[in-house]
């Protein structure tokens, strides 16, 4: 594809190349964010439905983007009470993903983890935060020193600009980080990081994670498996909410640790072979071990002692006579039982 780009010398919204090819934010999020971003200060204290509805997206479209901000941590909301008992939504807008304890910090007007200051609007039932800085004279070219950017909190304080890295800081340029390895350490880390899927206030940096991924190698050393810790640290939240993810589940991991496992006892020791012995077998004199204590020959000696013995029943057993039939031998006995009879007769008439 051949592209002719003409950059305007004026008059445009600057807008970061993670928010333009972010995969899971629609054309209308992107939109709503450019337009919001690019207003005057005095223009944005307005709820983003009014905003929604400037740049003509109402109704569904205007529901899906918005779940679609909220989902990926561009708009943050929180109801609270105000004088007179009634309710407010107070709205936190920017242009970069904010976790839930930077967007309280920005509600507060407290700079959020090295972001600059944002200027706040709040009014009526809603109220939108991006930061902006003053507005540019109507001479031209505008006069004055350049300011620092103020913008939603885009660029950290700490942060230069320079060649976009869409990938995450390694271990290894971690400073002051724990550098114990193993697969305890990394399968802890993944766990943390996927907090955020199970609740948004739980989201952790990368850095966060990294930092706390030795107390989660632990619980795992412990006999817990991935979905229990997880389940342990996403479950069972203050009602008032988690102001801090980082020091919560850094807390939460120390106060749960479970017990460790008991050690089990030491296996006994299998006991000493027995002692050779002497076979009483016949042919040349050898040893063995008894597998039984009173075994007295070997095996081959002792099948030998067997086969001789009942070879020597069986022939017994053929040299002896066969037994008469049964009808000769209850003959036998029946005329061995009239001859006593007649013996006991005759010795009483005597």
């Amino acid at each position: 594809m051949l592209a002719h780009v003409i950059p305007p010398p004026r008059g445009y919204t600057k807008a970061s190349n993670g928010l333009v090819r972010h995969a899971r934010l629609g054309s209308d999020a992107k939109i709503l964010v450019l337009y919001v971003q690019g207003l005057p200060e005095g223009d944005r204290d307005k709820a983003l439905s009014e905003h929604a509805r400037a740049v003509q997206v109402t109704g569904r479209r205007y529901q899906k983007a918005k779940a679609e901000l909220v989902a990926c941590g561009y708009v943050h909301e929180k109801r609270e009470v105000v004088a007179g008992g009634r309710w407010r939504t107070v709205q936190v807008f920017s242009n970069c993903p904010l976790t839930e304890d930077q967007a309280a910090r920005l509600r507060a007007g407290v700079p959020a983890d090295g972001y600059e200051v944002l200027s706040t609007g709040t009014g009526g039932d809603a109220g939108a935060c991006v930061g902006a800085g003053a507005v540019p004279s109507a001479h031209f070219p505008t006069v004055g020193e350049p300011s620092a950017r103020v913008v939603g909190g885009q660029l950290p304080a700490d942060e230069e600009q320079g060649k976009n890295d869409p990938h995450p800081p390694t271990k290894a340029d971690d400073d002051g980080s724990d550098s114990d390895g193993g697969a305890e350490v990394a399968l802890g880390e993944r766990v943390l990081l996927s907090l955020r899927h199970e609740r948004r206030e739980l989201h952790l940096g990368v850095r966060e994670a990294h930092t706390l991924s030795g107390l989660a190698a632990e619980w795992l050393r412990r006999g817990v498996s991935a979905a229990d810790l997880r389940r342990a640290l996403s479950t069972g939240l203050p009602s008032e909410g988690v102001r801090s993810a980082v020091h919560f589940l850094a807390h939460r991991l120390r106060e749960k640790l479970p017990a460790a496992p008991e050690s089990a006892p030491p296996p006994e020791p299998s006991p000493p072979p027995p002692a050779l012995i002497t076979c009483a077998g016949p042919g040349e004199e050898h040893v063995f071990r008894p597998n039984v204590p009173w075994a007295t020959t070997c095996g081959p000696c002792h099948q030998e002692e067997q086969r001789a013995y009942w070879a020597d029943v069986r022939a017994r057993s053929e040299a002896a006579p066969e037994p008469p039939p049964w009808r000769e031998r209850f003959a036998a006995l029946a005329g061995g039982t009239e001859g006593a009879e007649g013996a006991g007769g005759a010795e009483g008439a005597g």
